[in-house]
């Protein structure tokens, strides 16, 4: 029966400028089911999250193909208030109250109560009226009691523990009237493993009084712990669902990430590492970058090899690049071929000869409305004081040497433009990222960092840059350190790829490892597993 069901989404299909990034997914949750949706990040879950809310980016880009059902209605949900007027809620990963105010004033946020006051009466003036305090907290207070918090409604946010955080966002939505499905979306990626466990409890027990939850998480054993059915995405498709007792975490992480990889070349070569000259080495490094912050990690990096960095988003991998190149406050040590760098110093790090293509080539890599000549040019010449001539006691800007190396790189990395003189805006997003790449190389480092090379470009453009990574490093023997969300990127081009979870280093593999280990290890699962299987 349609009605069985609190949601349906029905052959969801969603094309972003011509790349379809859904595929004729299909979900169903019934009330009271905890319904698991897992998959790596670019799986598709934002976007199917996007399509069920009704978010402008969804309907501003062509809309959606497919269906949507709530308790066996077809809706067509156009807005995030539309989604939460038919009863849908969310429970983010990023916090949405405010400090300053109450628990009970950020449950009841925009839903506040009033009562009639002796103004309001004698002018008859709604807008006068008073807050009922007491009512507020009396919702607030059933509202908390729904999930076993036995903090005081009364209490400021500012100063709770994260765990008793979360558990309020959950509040202010069950204290909505009318509430059928709640999404959690990575609810307890910012939780210890003690407030994990509170939170799994908590979302049962709402369960058990007949609402639906969708649970998006990357974390499997507690999909296990807390799923009664589980959905997983990838690229865009629905690759099985399972029920719980039907699957264990090895079968789900092989589910997540299982694809079929084009390993050739050196790739596919096993090569004993204890022959190779480690040229970085990396020591206990913390990094405290929001929302990727690392916490202890341990890397050695050999030279000529391209080395891969990898993990979901938020654990970490992100963070260490930057911190190494100073952009964030770390600590540790990194010694580079045996020489102790400085940290927390970004000239330091690119005159002793490391250099940095950052994820944000916008907002970081580019001087967008400047030359590409002078993008390609002008942190070596703040480095090195190079492409700059002597005019009696200044410094001025070498034209010509500048224009000269210009076009070296332009012709070396096929960057496509009208000449070194077109503006940086103007171009693709391909050949900005081939832009960033010159600008690194002009330094003429001894280890090259790149940080996303792929992201926000289209797939002609990814195979060109990924291609170019490869040249450098066959070529000129460039020792390369490729962070990616793309696992399949790493896959493909790197010689071993390091998998960060959790701010640490779950395990390096060889790109041609199975996909069951790939998946263990994104999920942070790998070490727990193996310390079991050797006990």
């Amino acid at each position: 029966m349609e009605t069985e069901y609190v949601l349906q989404m029905k052959n969801i299909e969603k094309e972003y400028y011509g790349n379809k990034v859904l595929k004729g997914v299909d979900l169903s949750v019934k009330p009271g089911e905890i319904h698991a949706l897992i998959g790596e990040n670019g799986a598709g879950k934002s976007t199917l999250m996007n399509v069920l809310f009704g978010m402008p980016v969804i309907h501003s880009t062509g809309g959606f193909s497919g269906e949507v059902y709530i308790n066996g209605e077809k809706t067509d949900i156009k807005s995030p208030l539309q989604a939460m007027e038919t009863g849908i809620g969310m429970v983010h990963q990023e916090f949405m109250l405010i400090p300053e105010f109450t628990i009970t004033e950020n449950i009841k946020l925009n839903r506040e109560i009033t009562k009639e006051n002796f103004l309001s009466r004698a002018f008859k003036n709604k807008g006068l009226k008073t807050l009922d305090t007491r009512a507020m907290n009396n919702d607030a207070r059933k509202a908390l009691d729904r999930l076993g918090l036995g903090i005081d409604e009364w209490a400021t946010v500012a100063g709770l523990p994260v765990g008793h955080m979360q558990f309020v966002e959950i509040a202010r939505e069950i204290d909505k009237t009318g509430l059928k499905l709640l999404v959690f979306d990575e609810p307890t990626a910012v939780l210890a493993e003690s407030e994990a466990d509170n939170l799994i409890e908590g979302m049962k027990r709402l369960a058990a009084s007949g609402i639906a939850i969708l649970f998006i998480t990357h974390r499997l054993n507690e999909v296990l712990q807390a799923a009664d059915n589980i959905t997983v995405l990838r690229d865009g498709e629905l690759v099985a669902t399972r029920k719980k007792g039907d699957t264990e975490v090895a079968e789900l992480a092989e589910l997540m990430v299982g694809r079929k990889i084009d390993i050739n070349g050196k790739k596919g070569q096993e090569e004993h590492d204890t022959e190779k000259e480690v040229v970085l080495k990396i020591k206990n490094l913390h990094v405290d970058m929001p929302g990727e912050k690392v916490k202890g990690v341990n890397l050695e990096i050999y030279k000529g090899e391209i080395f891969g960095i990898g993990g979901l988003a938020g654990q970490g991998k992100v963070g260490i690049a930057n911190g190494i190149m100073g952009l964030y406050s770390s600590t540790g040590e990194i010694l580079l071929k045996g020489e102790k760098l400085q940290l927390n110093n970004t000239m330091g790090a690119l005159n002793k000869g490391l250099a940095f293509v950052s994820e944000d080539r916008r907002g970081v890599g580019l001087l967008l409305d400047s030359s590409i000549e002078l993008n390609i040019a002008v942190t070596t010449m703040h480095v090195k004081n190079k492409y700059l001539k002597k005019v009696g006691f200044l410094d001025q800007l070498d034209g010509r040497a500048i224009r000269e190396h210009a076009n070296k790189m332009i012709k070396d990395l096929d960057i496509r433009c009208t000449g070194p003189w077109q503006l940086t805006r103007q171009l693709s997003g391909g050949n900005q990222q081939k832009v960033c790449v010159a600008r690194a190389l002009t330094l003429d480092p001894e280890v090259l960092f790149v940080s996303e090379p792929t992201r926000g470009i289209d797939i002609g453009a990814k195979k060109l840059v990924l291609d170019l990574l490869v040249k450098l490093n066959q070529e000129l023997g460039m020792t390369i350190v490729m962070t990616s969300s793309e696992l399949v990127e790493l896959r493909s081009i790197c010689d071993r790829i390091a998998i960060i979870s959790g701010g640490q280093v779950e395990g390096i593999l060889k790109p041609g490892a199975s996909d069951r280990d790939f998946g263990l290890m994104m999920a942070g699962e790998y070490r727990k597993m193996h310390n079991k299987e050797a006990m």
